[in-house]
């Protein structure tokens, strides 16, 4: 029985051409060998699995070709690219930095360049995770690598750059490679799997792709795995279950179900993505993925920057017909922020659910709805009175427009989340017009309401009674309610703030009164560091210290 051997080392690409996303680096190459200005030492950096070593190898054997081709590729014929292909070259050294790490093998590799090649132009030394080197064995590489003999040259390839020191850079021409595309993954299976004999579908190999993270290795090796499980007839359901992907199919659905308003389907679909053991938290991060492709499925000219198949790209744009932009931009803050704070809430389950229900509340906050109108109001609009100062937050209330939810005006950003949208109030759904209650009231009777808001609170609001209930509002002109507090975060606990507005309108019969708060900055304690700021924080606070000191003749200038 033949062995096998792996496609990622039968498919190991042999020519610049072959390499598979990286065309400007092996460009710059070919230039360099036609032109004849090749340095004398190369750093190949990059993820892995990218074609760092590859692009080193297939340098060292082109370089070295006695008949190379006009596009700078090796002849493969020639007695250095036979010996090459045998694994037999004497001109082409390849060094494990990571099992060969010691000054002692750097000293040997230097002891090597000496003795020029015997056959062809160059002698190549290929140190791979060069990285793993230890300072020593890099100082004493340095020499050598800033002069080495004309007939030497160095290809250090490594997948942390920033460990090298600044000197081995400095010494370097720097070729920085980067992750290969899904498309140029899903390409490269496709005439693999045409060579092979094996069937598979568009789907499954674009979900290998986005599996493999850039790296045609992994890549690789997922599809032989693949090759292992179904055998020569790879399919879409066969790589999600083998990979343990969760089906778009399910993210599809789930965006069907919110924009029915059908949370009893969303639940059970949920349920459903639950128990077949997939993580929370990942779905609601596909969800996010698969918004944003419905977002990009709007317009023609983005179409091609989701990372997905044709046939889904026509299913993506064929959905984001039915969702207008604003509802998918809200839904994409939605789930942002329950995926910011998915580790810290305690009821996993329910953060997510209520995520998914808060997207269904926007899809019906869109729907078109009764205008509601006032004939003959008897009732004045009171006007908002302005004020410019920056430290001041109001709060007004129309009369004429739906009375809005308890927040107030200033648009707040939560702390440790970055949010898409930056909502204002929102109005209220009733169909009723709303009442206006301007029923004077007096700085006692606020005193009264504040203080009974603060003892009603304090046990489910706590840090929020401590930061107003510290200072007692001031009633002013125009029913403006004045307040202080110490900490900016309290007016920025928006359902608090809604709490209070609602219960001074409810006790006070008045819903006219505009909130303008005022932050007191605390000072800050003097602290003493120094022997001598000690002492004469003591003396302040006890002059009977100096006198002591004077007494016994102490000295602590220090």
């Amino acid at each position: 029985m033949e062995n096998f051997i792996v496609s990622a080392r039968k498919y190991r690409p042999s020519t610049f051409e072959s390499v598979v996303g990286q065309h400007a680096i092996t460009s710059t190459l070919q230039n360099a060998i036609r032109n004849n200005t090749l340095a004398q030492a190369f750093l190949f950096c990059g993820p892995r699995g990218v074609g760092k070593t590859t692009c080193a190898r297939i340098m060292a054997k082109t370089i070295n070709c006695l008949h190379p081709t006009d596009d700078m590729e090796a002849c493969n014929e020639c007695e250095s690219c036979v010996s090459f292909n045998n694994n037999a070259s004497f001109n082409i050294f390849e060094l494990d930095a990571a099992s060969n790490s010691g000054v002692d093998d750097i000293r040997a590799l230097i002891d090597q360049v000496r003795i020029p090649p015997q056959i062809g132009k160059y002698k190549v030394y290929i140190i791979d995770e060069v990285h793993m080197l230890s300072g020593a064995a890099f100082n004493a590489f340095l020499k050598t690598l800033e002069e080495p003999p004309a007939y030497a040259k160095f290809i250090l390839a490594t997948t942390e750059k920033h460990k090298i020191l600044p000197t081995i850079l400095s010494r370097c021409q720097i070729f920085d490679f980067k992750r290969i595309t899904v498309e140029d993954i899903t390409k490269h299976l496709q005439n693999i799997a045409a060579k092979e004999g094996v069937t598979a579908e568009e789907e499954a190999l674009n979900i290998i792709a986005q599996k493999a993270d850039g790296a045609l290795r992994d890549a690789l090796s997922i599809f032989d795995q693949m090759v292992s499980f179904s055998g020569n007839n790879i399919t879409y359901k066969d790589v999600i279950a083998n990979l343990n992907v969760l089906d778009y199919e399910y993210y599809f659905g789930m965006v069907e179900n919110i924009l029915a308003n059908d949370i009893n389907s969303i639940l059970l679909l949920l349920n459903e993505v639950i128990n077949k053991g997939f993580d929370p938290q990942n779905f609601i991060q596909g969800m996010a993925n698969h918004l944003r492709n419905l977002l990009l499925g709007k317009d023609q000219r983005v179409v091609d920057l989701m990372e997905v198949s044709s046939q889904l790209k026509a299913r993506y744009t064929k959905q984001a017909e039915r969702c207008s932009t604003e509802f998918l931009l809200k839904s994409l803050d939605i789930a942002n922020e329950c995926d910011i704070n998915f580790r810290s809430a305690n009821n996993k389950r329910l953060h997510l659910e209520v995520a998914l229900m808060k997207m269904v509340s926007k899809v019906e906050s869109e729907k078109p709805k009764v205008e509601n109108k006032v004939v003959n109001n008897p009732v004045s609009p009171v006007n908002p009175v302005k004020n410019d100062n920056v430290n001041q937050v109001k709060q007004d209330v129309s009369p004429v427009q739906p009375q809005p939810q308890p927040q107030p005006v200033q648009r707040v950003k939560r702390a440790g989340t970055i949010s898409i949208l930056d909502e204002g109030p929102k109005k209220k759904e009733d169909d009723a017009p709303v009442e206006v209650r301007n029923n004077p009231f007096t700085q006692e009777m606020l005193v009264g309401a504040w203080t009974k808001f603060v003892e009603k609170n304090k046990n489910t609001s706590p840090n929020f009674v401590a930061g107003i209930g510290k200072y007692q509002p001031t009633l002013k002109d125009n029913n403006e309610i004045h307040f202080e507090v110490d900490n900016i975060l309290v007016i920025k606990d928006v359902n608090n703030m809604g709490k209070l507005r609602e219960h001074l309108s409810k006790s006070l019969d008045n819903n006219q009164f505009t909130l303008v708060h005022h932050v007191v900055e605390t000072p800050k304690d003097d602290i003493a560091y120094t022997d001598r700021s000690r002492f004469e924080k003591m003396a302040e606070m006890n002059p009977n210290v100096l006198t002591l000191k004077k007494g016994l003749g102490l000295n602590i200038d220090i």
